[in-house]
């Protein structure tokens, strides 16, 4: 029984999983040690350059998603075989989307009125430059920009920019042209279909430097923050969001269970790995193939993880939607503009509508905040008031990210098995 119990031990911690925890463990004992004995100016420098290594392994994830996503879709969508299939199957992903945004949106609501961290809160030194990167990105969110950004007008140039929706869109047509014209195209098809299996190939490889990449980005952190003066100075805020992403992440999995009964156990053991990559990066997009690979491997069709899958990083993001509540809210409680319930339901809705779409933008969450905060005559300069501990409330919501799309893709599948 005991050498069972030290196999399994060491077998965790020579996998990924406890690969990247040990990183994230080690990144933020070298970042503390550093910030508390070299002057801000040598920590800084060395943050930028540690940050490189979670920089490096970002890009080659990047480098796998367009080729991976154009060749899964196209080929799961010629094996669909019809409009009507990829239409009833499109639909139940958008109905369980907005469904889901509007609960975690919800969640923030609730929990932002109930603990108010906002009230009363005393910050010095606020950073007011440093918001303005993200406020100078909020006129990109109208009607207009949004239909723009769903339409690629060169598919070379949305796969160039990783721009998931688009390349979505284009493989859509690209599929249904090829299941139209039959035995024809089944060389093409079979091309892709290998394609696929070659990138995935090259998922395995990359994964190789998810700890190595979790340690820059956590050391790179850890060594230009004071994790004392944030613990103090956002312990109401922090906790309150923690309190809010954990009631997320309590409803996702009863959900789960609900849904997928005790296969759900075996799903979040599957999905352990992309969630502490996406947790310690703080980047849901670096374990898109990764998650591609393990949702196949827990027994959803590839037709199905190659199409939900996509969609669902453009409109499925359950815990940036229950941080955009929470943290729009937050900033007209500090700064005491009062918002009756009816705004505020405004508001919810006017977040569901322009957070949809935006993936791939940097630090989008934030962007939709201030674009909200300005549609309802909050200061938005009050970003700055979250900028400082924004990267450690990121980290969980890449992860909470992560597991609504195994969830949304897992179901969705199981539905889809059940009519077959």
């Amino acid at each position: 029984m005991q050498e069972v119990t030290e196999t399994k031990k060491q077998s965790f911690l020579s996998g990924l999983t406890g690969q990247i925890i040990i990183a994230m463990v080690l990144g933020a004992i070298l970042g503390i040690i550093l910030h508390n004995t070299i002057s801000p100016e040598a920590a800084q420098a060395f943050s930028s350059k540690i940050k490189m290594l979670a920089t490096i392994f970002i890009r080659l994830v990047q480098m796998i998603i367009s080729p991976l996503v154009f060749t899964t879709l196209v080929v799961g969508i010629a094996k669909l075989g019809d409009i009507k299939t990829v239409g009833r199957i499109g639909g139940k992903a958008i109905g369980w989307f907005f469904t889901a945004s509007f609960i975690s949106l919800l969640i923030g609501l609730f929990y932002v009125n109930v603990l108010q961290p906002g009230v009363g809160l005393k910050l010095e030194h606020v950073d007011m430059a440093a918001a303005s990167e993200v406020t100078g990105k909020t006129q990109n969110l109208s009607f207009d920009n949004f239909v723009e950004h769903i339409v690629p007008k060169s598919i070379v140039e949305a796969m160039a920019t990783n721009e998931i929706l688009q390349i979505v869109v284009f493989s859509i047509f690209f599929g249904l042209a090829a299941a139209s014209l039959g035995d024809t195209v089944k060389p093409i098809v079979g091309a892709f279909d290998k394609l696929s299996h070659i990138v995935l190939k090259m998922v395995n490889y990359v994964m190789k430097f998810a700890p190595i990449g979790v340690f820059g980005a956590i050391a790179g952190v850890f060594a230009i923050r004071d994790a004392e003066e944030l613990v103090i100075t956002y312990f109401k805020f922090f906790g309150s969001f923690l309190i809010g992403i954990s009631t997320l992440w309590a409803i996702l999995i009863l959900v789960g269970y609900i849904f997928l009964k005790g296969r759900m156990t075996e799903l979040l053991r599957r999905i352990t790995g992309p969630l502490a990559i996406a947790f310690g990066t703080t980047s849901s997009e670096a374990v898109f193939p990764k998650l591609t690979e393990e949702l196949e491997a827990f027994g959803v069709k590839d037709k199905i993880v190659s199409f939900m899958l996509p969609l669902g990083y453009s409109f499925n993001l359950d815990g940036s939607m229950m941080y955009m509540t929470f943290a729009s809210i937050f900033i007209a409680q500090f700064y005491n503009v009062h918002l009756d319930l009816g705004t505020q339901m405004a508001m919810l809705l006017v977040l569901m509508l322009t957070s949809k779409g935006i993936a791939g933008v940097p630090r989008a969450s934030l962007v939709v905040v201030a674009a909200t905060c300005g549609m309802f005559d909050i200061p938005i300069e009050g970003i700055a008031l979250i900028l400082p501990i924004d990267h450690f409330c990121d980290m969980f919501r890449s992860a909470t990210n992560v597991l609504g799309n195994a969830l949304a893709t897992s179901v969705v599948g199981q539905w889809e098995d059940s009519k077959e």
